[in-house]
């Protein structure tokens, strides 16, 4: 009985040692500004609240809402290929499919897909 109790004392002292090398030697000492401050759209929060905004960030902002809704309507109308007519759900795909390339070639030619700029 007693060596169940030791042997599991040593194991227990063992594990909580090896617990707090591990926690000890995981910590960062270093505190980096980049990594504590917010993302605030592409400009540092910690400076002037009064400098002129990127039209840019809202711009990219609004064409990944524009795609995120494209996917969202692009997938139900694969699950209900099977329960509709043929003719109609090709038709209504063909439409939205052309409205979408019509606002990507939109998109393309005011030149908001240049990354680089």
């Amino acid at each position: 009985m007693f060596s169940i109790i030791f042997i599991g004392s040593v194991i227990f002292i063992i594990s909580m040692v090896v617990m707090l090398l591990a926690s000890i030697l995981s910590k960062k000492t270093l505190v980096d500004r980049e990594k504590s401050s917010p993302f605030e759209c592409g400009f540092d929060p910690k400076s002037s609240s009064r400098l002129p905004f990127s039209l840019r960030f809202f711009l990219i902002t609004i064409i990944f809402l524009i795609f995120d809704v494209e996917i969202a309507l692009i997938l139900p109308m694969i699950i209900i290929l099977k329960f509709s007519n043929l003719l109609i759900w090709s038709i209504t795909s063909i439409i939205f499919i052309l409205i979408l390339l019509i606002g990507l070639y939109h998109e393309w030619n005011q030149g908001m897909l240049n990354w680089s700029n």
